[in-house]
């Protein structure tokens, strides 16, 4: 494993995780694709774009390498190419650069998102409530057909994330607008790392940093989500009950679960008197990272 770092005036610092394979691909790029690299071996350190003063100029040779591994097929998981750009901060608050979030991966930065619950509250139901549960398209490029979170969706360069899950609302759950600026609740971020596998991702071992802008909406029992976009094959009103027991049955995209736990901790279902590990849970849904951006408390962006 090999840190990728950057570097201003005050010296270097780590922006994201690469795989020995990966380096070893980028090594074997033309230089007038990929640019200078520059590899420490004893640190085990790597830095691209040395030398790249603007964000444009490090975003367009970012762009170069990551469509000469896409037109050589060097990596599978960009089989998954989707035409949106996502930002890697530095840490004067400025952006970088930004890169198709497909290739992001190859380079283990941070990730950002948002996820939002939706409930409605209903006393015969075991806590008072039921959980709006959508099970993601077949036909999914990643967790096809297993069960997800009312909305979830990633943040692009320069999106704000709250209008981020307002736009993913609409196009995944036909959620009104009026109704889901009114009464969503931001409740938090989440941090966490995870691990790629074949299966979901098409790549092994890569290594995804990730910070979720968590929300809550108490819904109406009118108020119905519905398939919009293809993501969902449809959406399910289940208890709470049912819902631990898909969790524990592993049917549950793995970031869904992990942002369903923190929405069982925030609205006292799991709590310290029935979970032992409860501690332990909240470090792991909120771990520190080594690399700067919107998701560290004490960020200011650059103007």
């Amino acid at each position: 494993m090999w840190t990728l770092i950057s570097e201003d005036e005050d010296g270097t610092y780590p922006i994201g995780y690469v795989l020995d394979e990966v380096l070893a691909e980028l090594l074997n790029v033309p230089q007038e694709v990929r640019g200078e690299v520059k590899v420490d071996e004893e640190e085990k350190t790597i830095q691209l774009l040395a030398g790249l003063a603007t964000e444009q100029e490090r975003t367009r040779a970012i762009a170069n390498l990551s469509d000469h591994w896409r037109q050589n097929e060097t990596f599978k998981i960009l089989k998954k190419w989707r035409n949106e750009l996502w930002p890697v901060y530095g840490r004067k608050g400025e952006l970088l650069f930004s890169m198709e979030r497909t290739a992001l991966g190859l380079f283990g930065a941070m990730r950002y998102g948002v996820h939002m619950m939706a409930y409605v509250k209903d006393d015969t139901a075991p806590y008072g409530m039921k959980l709006w549960i959508p099970r993601r398209a077949a036909d999914k490029s990643t967790f096809p057909g297993m069960l997800d979170n009312t909305v979830a969706g990633g943040l692009m360069t320069g999106e704000d994330p709250f209008e981020c899950m307002i736009r993913e609302a609409d196009e995944e759950a036909s959620l009104p607008e009026a109704i889901v600026r009114e009464k969503s609740e931001h409740v938090g971020t989440v941090t966490y790392i995870y691990i790629t596998n074949t299966k979901q991702h098409g790549t092994e071992g890569l290594v995804y940093p990730e910070c979720q802008w968590v929300y809550h909406l108490e819904l109406d029992e009118h108020v119905i989500p519905k398939p919009n976009d293809g993501e969902a094959e449809g959406f399910y009103l289940r208890d709470v009950e049912s819902v631990k027991e898909d969790l524990a049955q592993g049917k549950f995209k793995d970031n869904c679960a992990l942002v369903l736990i923190d929405f069982f901790v925030k609205k006292g279902i799991l709590t310290k008197d029935n979970e032992k590990d409860l501690r332990e849970i909240e470090t792991r849904m909120h771990r520190t990272m080594p690399f700067p951006g919107p998701h560290q408390p004490d960020w200011k962006a650059a103007e």
